[in-house]
């Protein structure tokens, strides 16, 4: 036993050594790195160009930026850091990490920092909810979104519809009109929807706003709950729907590739405006309208936060211009005009540049229109863990495993028992 947790702590130390380059400050200049798992790759691209232009501008202080995979693989990769004591200087990152972060006594507070800087009046008030916990500011919004169905407008006509579904049951039944057998041999093969299957946080994600809309919630008195008429009511309907043969699952933990959607075989598919960039590229007809409702609308606050970890005080200064840059008018703007992602500074927002942008492509209403009602994920210590025993609930009932009350009460009594 002691053998084998030898090994894992020499993997985890050996996966942040190939993560980590060294930070250090040669002739003034301060060089700093920045883990992220930007996605898909475009918008890498555009976040490099962006990093380049500040590192040119400001010798001083080099970024280096660092993907380090998709969220739920960079876990292991971020704690290894903060154990074998070389952390990033910042960290990309859900803000649902943060009372993990606070356990492990990695991060810096920033009310201080952001009180005393003329950008605080900037951010969207909304983003604050995301920012907090225990009433102190932890981390920085690098930018926001929300989740929409996408649907393809084409096959849209090609099977009569000419509504838009606004509430779960026209949704259910115009995907009943999309889902077909093209080729007559008695197999489907274009579903009417695509639904995200998987234990990690994004499937959570997409899953929260059927559970909001049913009136579901996640916590009571702040401490979790997954057993509740809302929370059961969104599974049976996404069992539903699965059952019924109109809703077709994505392969585990993928529920965000877009390739059964471009290619056709499913005519609706839950996503953000992050994926325009790459939806444009292929030259396909898309559109978007708001996740269809049961109780009332809902929406949940996507994006990453920024999180600044404990180094020393030169870094941290070196760290904290980069953050200023990047809640900056100039890169939300490009950033925004260039990802699809919604801006968090509010001049960026109501800039000639970016209003112009929006008339050239309205889709990005249905996202900015969603967010007078969008909510965050709860911020609490145990959110992973949370996350993780939603996410498994979620999983069990698409699956059949077993009924959605079931596999609520099973991950429920796991909660409980940590």
């Amino acid at each position: 036993m002691k053998l084998a947790k030898v090994i894992v702590i020499l993997l985890l130390l050996c996966c942040l050594n190939a993560c980590q380059s060294p930070t250090q400050s040669e002739n003034g200049v301060n060089k700093i790195t920045f883990w992220h798992g930007i996605n898909p790759p475009e918008n890498r691209d555009v976040f490099n160009e962006l990093l380049a232009k500040f590192n040119e501008n400001n010798p001083e202080v080099q970024v280096e930026a660092i993907y380090i995979g998709q969220p739920d693989q960079q876990i292991p990769k971020i704690i290894s850091s903060v154990v074998g004591n070389q952390p990033p200087d910042l960290l990309w990152y859900v803000p649902q990490i943060t009372g993990k972060l606070l356990e492990l006594g990695a991060i810096k507070p920033l009310g201080d920092w952001l009180e005393n800087s003329s950008i605080k009046t900037e951010i969207i008030p909304v983003m604050l909810t995301t920012m907090e916990l225990n009433g102190e500011i932890w981390s920085i919004p690098f930018a926001t979104n929300n989740a929409a169905m996408f649907y393809r407008p084409s096959l849209f006509t090609q099977a009569g519809i000419t509504k838009l579904p606004e509430t779960w049951s026209e949704l259910a039944e115009v995907a009943g009109k999309l889902t077909k057998d093209l080729d007559g041999d008695g197999k489907i093969d274009q579903h009417g929807l695509l639904l995200s299957l998987g234990k990690g946080e994004w499937t959570v994600f997409v899953w929260l706003p059927f559970i909001y809309s049913a009136e579901g919630e996640l916590l009571v008195e702040n401490k979790p709950q997954l057993v509740n008429a809302g929370t059961v009511k969104a599974l049976e309907f996404g069992r539903d729907l699965v059952e019924t043969g109109v809703a077709n699952l994505s392969p585990p933990e993928r529920g965000y590739e877009l390739d059964q959607f471009i290619a056709g075989k499913v005519a609706m598919q839950i996503t953000g405006p992050w994926t325009l960039g790459q939806l444009n590229q292929t030259g396909i007809d898309f559109d978007a309208f708001p996740i269809p409702a049961l109780a009332t609308k809902a929406a949940v606050l996507g994006g990453e936060n920024i999180f600044l970890f404990k180094t020393n005080p030169a870094r941290e200064a070196a760290a904290l211009k980069f953050l200023e840059y990047i809640l900056s008018e100039e890169f939300q703007t490009e950033w925004a005009i260039k990802s699809g992602y919604l801006p968090i500074n509010i001049k960026a927002e109501q800039s000639e540049t970016y209003q112009a942008f929006l008339k050239a492509n309205p889709i990005l209403e249905v996202f900015i229109k969603q967010m007078e009602w969008a909510r965050s994920r709860p911020i609490i210590s145990n959110y992973t863990t949370l996350s993780e025993n939603l996410g498994r609930a979620i999983e069990a009932s698409l699956l059949g495993q077993t009924t959605p009350e079931e596999s609520l009460a099973a991950s429920q009594k796991r909660l409980e028992a940590n």
